[in-house]
C-alpha cells in the first residue's frame, strides 16, 4: 500500500522525522518497506500482514500513529445538506443472498460529471489510483481513506429502479468496466437491476450502468460482501481489484454508512450534485459488538514481562478501545473496524505492540521444575513398542488413505471398516479418508520396497485408526499395532535361510506376548471377512478376550498390488491387549533344585483337532508337575487311518518338593491318555 504522508496529516499531526515514524510503525507490526520522495510529498510503502486489512484505509493508519505518538486524531465529520426528495421514492433494494451482509445506498441528483480537482487527482495518483472523473474519483478517494470499497451507478440506466443483490444464474453474462465480456457462473454474487446483472459484486462494475458525461443522477453503493465468495469469484474471472482485495481481507461492517455519507459530502463540496434525503440500508442480520475479557496477570504470563495494570489499560485506551476495569481483569469493547481481534491473546498482542517488541526480553524466565510421570498405559505402550522393535523394523505412515483400499482388501459392503471419516480438505485424492485399519499403510510400504528389490521385510507400525462419532465433532481414535512379513530370513552361520511365513510371524507374536507376561494366549482358526486367505487365518485370544488377528494375505489382494511374494500380517488392538495384560496374573517362581523329567508323547487324532486345544487338555490332565508342553512333530500317513494325523509333544515334568520317579510320571501319562481319549478320541501312536 502507498501512503502519502501529506494525506495522512489531514487526520493527525506528524511532528517526528519520517524515518522515525517508519521505524515506529514497523516495530508495531505495520512494516514500512520503502520511503519515496514525490514532488513535495513523502510516500511510505507499507507491507501489511493479512490480518491487518483495516490498515488499507488511511484513517486506520492514522489511528495507529495516534496510538504510537499520543497525538489527537482528527477524523472528518460529515454534515449533508439534503434536498426534500426521499431515497425510498427512487430505489428499492432487495438482498437475496446471505453472501451480502449489508447493502446501503444514497441517490444524488443534478449531477455534473467533470474532472475532479487537482489536489484529489494528485493524491489518488500518489496512492497508485488513476483519476477518471469526479464521481469515480470520490468513490476511490473514500475507499483509500476509510477502507470501504464503493461504486457509483448511473441511476437512469438501472431498469425498474431496483437493486437486487443475488447470485448469478446459469447463462448470464456481464460486460465489466474494462470492456471484457464475462460468463457468470452460479454462486457468483452480482448486483442486478430488475432485468440483468449490472455489476460483479465486490470486484468490478458493469459497462451498462457506468458513469458517463451525460449522467445526471447517480446511485452510490456501500456494502459488505462475503470475503471468501469475492476471492473465489475474483479467481474464476481472473480479475483482482483494489475493491476485491479489501473484501477478501475484511471490511468494517460498522463503517458502511459513514463511508457513504463521506462520499456524498465530498461530492456535495465539489459541487458535483445534490444529495437526496435518507439512506436505503438493508442489514438483515446486524452483527453484535465484540467484547473480550483480558486477565491482567495473563498478559505478563504470556509475554514474560512486568507491565503494570495501568500501563496495560493505557495501551488499550490509546487504541481507542473502550475499557471497563473489573478487579484483576479488563472488559474490552472491540471496534468494528478491527475484525482481527476476537480472543484474549489478540489483545495481549496489541499490548505487546504498543509496549514495544524491543522492550520484551528475549531471555526465558527460569522455569520451575516439575516432576513428569507416565501413566501405566503409556509405560505399557513404550514397552510394547520396544519389544516389537527388537524383532521387526518400525515404519511410520500417514493416517490418511485412499478409499479404494477398502475395495482392494475386498471389505464387504456394510462392514464396520467402511464406516470412515472423510476429510473436508484432503492433501490429495490419495489421502481423502482416515484409515480404519493399518493394513493399507503396511501393504503400500511392502509393495514399494518389493518394487525396489528390497524383498525380505519384517515391518510393523504402532498407530491409530479412526471412527466417526455422531455426537462428537472429532472422530474416535483407537490405538493399533500391525505388522507383516514377506521373503526369507537371511542366511547366517547358524543355519540356512527360512521363509518368513505364517508360523514365523506367529512365533514373533508369541515372543512378543510372552515378554509382556500374557498367559493363556491362543491362536484360534477363524473365517476371515476380508483381506486374508480363508485357510490361513486365526483370531488371537487371551482368556475370553480377542486381542487381534493373524493370517496370510489373500493372493487376490496381492495380485492387485503387483506383489508376487507371500505376505503374512497381524493386527492387535492395543487397548484390548492392555486390558488382557492388566488382568493377567503372572507368577514368578524360583528354580527347582530337583531334576526335570522329559517324555515324548505321540497321539493319533482326527485332522479337525487343533494342536493347541490338544496341548491345553494335556496340560490340564498333567497336574502341576507338567510344566511345559511343546509340539515338535506332525505326521500324516495312510497307516494312521483316513482323516487322521499324529501330533507329537515333548512333555517336561518337574517338582519343587522331590525327585520324580518313573511310577509317578507313568500314572500322570496314563491320566493324560484317558483324558485326551475322552475329549478327542485320541490314541497312543
Amino acid at each position: 500500500m502507498r501512503l502519502p504522508l501529506e494525506w495522512l496529516e489531514d487526520y493527525i499531526e506528524v511532528d517526528i522525522p519520517v524515518e522515525e515514524l517508519a521505524h515506529r510503525l514497523t516495530m508495531a507490526g505495520i512494516a514500512v518497506e520503502n520511503i519515496e520522495k514525490v514532488d513535495n510529498d513523502t510516500i511510505l510503502e507499507l507491507d501489511l500482514t493479512p490480518n491487518r486489512g483495516d490498515c488499507l484505509g488511511i484513517i486506520n493508519i492514522a489511528r495507529e500513529v495516534a496510538a504510537l505518538t499520543g497525538k489527537p486524531l482528527d477524523i472528518p465529520r460529515t454534515k449533508l445538506d439534503e434536498i426534500d426528495e426521499k431515497v425510498e421514492d427512487f430505489v428499492k433494494i432487495t438482498v437475496e443472498s446471505n453472501l451480502c451482509k449489508r447493502y446501503s445506498a444514497r441517490v444524488m441528483k443534478n449531477v455534473r460529471v467533470e474532472p475532479s480537482p487537482a489536489w484529489m487527482q494528485e493524491r489518488l495518483t500518489k496512492a497508485g489510483i488513476r483519476p477518471i472523473n469526479n464521481i469515480v474519483d470520490v468513490t476511490n478517494y473514500v475507499m483509500l481513506e476509510t477502507n470501504q470499497p464503493m461504486h457509483a451507478f448511473d441511476y437512469d440506466l438501472l431498469e425498474g429502479k431496483q437493486i437486487v443483490v443475488r447470485e448469478a444464474r446459469a447463462g448470464e453474462e456481464l460486460v465489466t468496466l474494462d470492456g471484457t465480456r464475462r460468463e457468470l457462473q452460479p454462486g457468483m454474487l452480482v448486483i442486478a437491476d430488475a432485468v440483468k446483472p449490472v455489476a460483479l459484486a465486490g470486484v468490478m462494475g458493469g459497462e451498462s450502468s457506468e458513469i458517463r458525461e451525460g449522467t445526471t443522477t447517480i446511485l452510490l453503493e456501500s456494502a459488505i460482501f462475503d470475503g471468501t465468495s469475492i476471492r473465489r469469484t475474483s479467481r474464476k474471472v481472473g480479475l483482482r481489484t483494489d475493491s476485491s482485495m479489501r473484501f477478501e481481507k475484511g471490511v468494517d461492517v460498522g463503517g458502511v454508512i459513514l463511508a457513504l455519507d463521506r462520499a456524498a459530502h465530498l461530492l456535495e463540496i465539489l459541487g458535483a450534485g445534490e444529495v437526496v434525503q435518507g439512506v436505503c440500508d438493508v442489514y438483515p442480520h446486524p452483527q453484535p459488538g465484540t467484547t473480550v475479557r483480558l486477565r491482567l496477570d495473563r498478559v505478563n504470563h504470556v509475554l514474560g514481562t512486568n507491565i503494570t495494570p495501568a500501563e496495560i489499560e493505557g495501551y488499550l485506551r490509546r487504541l481507542s478501545f473502550p475499557v471497563e476495569v473489573g478487579g484483576s481483569e479488563l472488559l474490552v469493547y472491540i471496534p468494528s473496524y478491527r475484525p482481527d481481534l476476537a480472543i484474549e491473546e489478540d489483545l495481549i498482542e496489541e499490548v505487546a505492540r504498543l509496549h514495544g517488541y524491543d522492550n520484551i526480553s528475549s531471555e526465558l524466565k527460569p522455569a520451575v521444575p516439575t516432576h513428569g510421570y507416565r501413566t501405566d498405559y503409556q509405560i505399557f505402550k513404550d514397552r510394547l513398542l520396544g519389544y516389537a522393535a527388537n524383532m521387526m523394523r518400525e515404519v511410520i505412515t500417514y493416517s490418511f488413505i485412499n478409499p479404494r483400499w477398502l475395495d482392494i482388501l475386498e471389505v464387504p459392503e456394510g462392514h464396520h471398516l467402511r464406516s470412515t471419516v472423510r476429510l473436508a480438505n484432503p492433501f490429495s485424492e490419495e489421502q481423502g479418508t482416515m484409515r480404519t485399519t493399518l493394513l493399507p499403510s503396511l501393504l503400500e510400504t511392502a509393495a514399494r520396497n518389493l518394487a525396489r528389490r528390497n524383498e525380505d521385510l519384517a515391518i510393523f507400525e504402532m498407530g491409530s485408526v479412526y471412527w466417526p462419532q455422531e455426537s462428537e465433532l472429532l472422530p474416535r481414535e483407537a490405538p493399533v499395532m500391525a505388522g507383516l512379513v514377506t521373503g526369507k530370513v537371511p542366511d547366517g552361520w547358524q543355519g540356512k535361510s527360512s521363509e518368513m511365513d505364517f508360523f514365523f510371524l506367529k512365533g514373533i507374536i508369541e515372543e512378543l506376548l510372552a515378554r509382556l507376561h500374557l498367559e493363556g494366549v491362543k491362536f484360534n482358526p477363524a473365517k476371515p471377512e476380508h483381506s486374508y486367505h480363508p485357510g490361513r487365518y486365526a483370531a488371537i485370544t487371551a482368556g475370553d478376550r480377542q486381542i487381534g488377528t493373524i493370517g496370510e494375505i489373500h493372493p487376490r489382494v496381492l495380485e492387485k498390488l503387483d506383489i508376487e511374494n507371500r505376505v503374512c500380517a497381524f493386527e492387535i488392538d492395543i487397548h484390548q491387549l492392555y486390558e488382557a495384560v492388566s488382568f493377567s496374573h503372572h507368577r514368578i517362581q524360583g528354580i527347582s533344585k530337583y531334576p526335570a523329567v522329559k517324555r515324548d508323547l505321540a497321539l493319533v487324532v482326527s485332522e479337525e483337532v487343533n494342536a493347541a486345544d490338544l496341548a491345553e487338555i494335556i496340560k490340564e490332565a498333567g497336574t502341576d508337575l507338567l510344566i511345559r508342553v511343546e509340539l515338535f512333530d506332525v505326521y500324516r500317513s495312510p497307516q494312521l487311518g483316513e482323516g487322521k494325523k499324529s501330533l507329537a509333544f515333548a512333555l517336561t515334568f518337574q517338582s519343587y518338593q522331590h525327585t520324580l520317579q518313573d511310577e509317578e510320571i507313568n500314572r500322570i501319562i496314563s491320566g493324560i491318555l484317558e483324558k485326551t481319549a475322552e475329549v478327542f478320541g485320541a490314541r497312543l501312536r
